[in-house]
């Protein structure tokens, strides 16, 4: 009898079982574009309006995502779950993009004209930078509802754009306003103690119109490149109390310059290891700088003018790429001997370069091919070719956890 019922007990707990598995492979279409986000980034389709969304491993092309305005100018950046981008347009909206549901969930027109965004150290807030009517916005990243309004007025009393916003550690937003030529540094880490607003400190001596910025990946400098003058400001943002420096003072003092068909991109700047490899403004070199005393090493000579300078994981490369009419070209430089060690042409209008997450392979946009060119790193063979209709920037989601992007 008690054999019987033990018997009869098993084949209850395995009918149970194979129950419970039955729903768990049937799950509703909720989970039906489920995927590892770890996996995914968007590529700007400039032209349409819209994004692809891609797999890094297995380099192809999932779906398109449309609905996003004006894209001719756009960045994003990407929650702490990697699960949602926010996607900054030229024409001043601010779009929340939802990779595994693959749709437009929150979309903002929050200016007339924005140049980009960041998001903050926790991931709460996003912050959008504006050329019209200039300023920066600040909104809540699950509702986009805006959480602060900063006019970017300087002490010079006139309303100014806004360029080179980037967040810093210590839940700080930072950026340089290019009329009035100021850096501001906005710090909500006392935010909730001060009723919502956070402190912002302003440094008006950052010099004559700054144009883009970076922050090194440890999150300490804040870079500002100057375009009415030469030379660079510095911020140390562990040492605010030093105030802006300017480095590299006598660049191109005296020298005649090349004309600028399109200024360089800060944040395409390599760092490896002490040495930071930058985009000469009209010129054809890329400047090789030493970050304990930010003092200039060596000029490298590239094919033409360099737009992006950007180094590999392992800062054991940098790839660097061109400004029109040279854009078809693409150029990689060992980091520790200065010397080339390849020389391409995947086509015209390469314009944004990308590293998967560990570094094996570098995607990038060629504009004029409507595709975007894998190459692995090792051999600089092409690995795959993703159509894409007029590519330009390349986000992957692993910059969900860098700073500075």
């Amino acid at each position: 009898m008690l054999r019987r019922q033990l018997l009869k007990s098993v084949i209850a707990a395995a009918a149970l079982g194979l129950a419970g598995c039955a729903n768990l492979t049937s799950e509703p279409a909720a989970q039906e574009h489920w995927l590892p986000t770890g996996d995914l980034g968007i590529i700007i389709e400039r032209a349409d309006g819209r994004v692809a969304l891609v797999n890094t491993s297995s380099r192809e092309k999932l779906a398109e995502i449309d609905g996003l305005g004006d894209l001719s100018h756009a960045s994003a950046v990407y929650s702490r779950d990697e699960r949602y981008a926010y996607v900054f347009g030229r024409d001043g909206g601010l779009s929340k993009v939802d990779l595994i549901g693959r749709s437009v969930v929150g979309r903002v027109m929050q200016s007339g004209n924005s140049i980009g965004g960041a998001i903050s150290q926790d991931g709460s807030l996003v912050a959008v930078s504006n050329y019209e009517p200039g300023g920066v916005r600040i909104f809540n990243s699950d509702t986009l509802e805006m959480v602060l309004d900063l006019p970017a007025v300087g002490s010079d009393g006139q309303a100014s754009k806004t360029v080179g916003l980037v967040d810093a550690p210590g839940h700080k937003f930072v950026f340089s306003l290019f009329d009035s030529g100021e850096i501001w540094v906005v710090d909500f880490s006392q935010a909730k103690a001060n009723g919502g607003q956070p402190q912002i400190t302003k440094f008006d001596n950052a010099g004559k119109q700054p144009y883009d910025a970076l922050i090194t990946p440890d999150g300490r400098y804040y870079i500002a490149g100057l375009f009415g003058e030469d030379g660079l400001a510095l911020l140390d943002l562990w040492h605010l109390e030093e105030g802006v420096k300017h480095i590299l003072p006598n660049y191109g003092r005296g020298e005649k310059r090349l004309p600028v068909y399109k200024m360089p991109h800060l944040e395409g700047w390599a760092i490896a290891g002490n040495k930071a490899f930058m985009p000469a403004v009209g010129r054809h070199e890329v400047l090789v700088v030493d970050m304990h005393t930010w003092t200039e090493i060596e000029r490298i000579p590239v094919h033409s003018q360099p737009v992006f300078v950007m180094s590999s994981p392992d800062s054991r490369q940098i790839w660097v790429n061109f400004a029109f009419p040279e854009n078809r070209h693409l150029q990689v430089f060992n980091t520790d001997t200065h010397q080339m060690l390849t020389h391409m042409e995947p086509g015209e209008g390469v314009l944004h370069m990308e590293f998967t997450p560990r570094g094996e392979e570098v995607w990038v946009s060629v504009r004029n091919e409507n595709e975007v060119q894998v190459f692995d790193t090792a051999s600089f063979e092409q690995r795959a070719s993703v159509p894409v209709a007029s590519p330009s920037g390349i986000f992957f989601t692993n910059r969900a956890h860098k700073i500075g992007l």
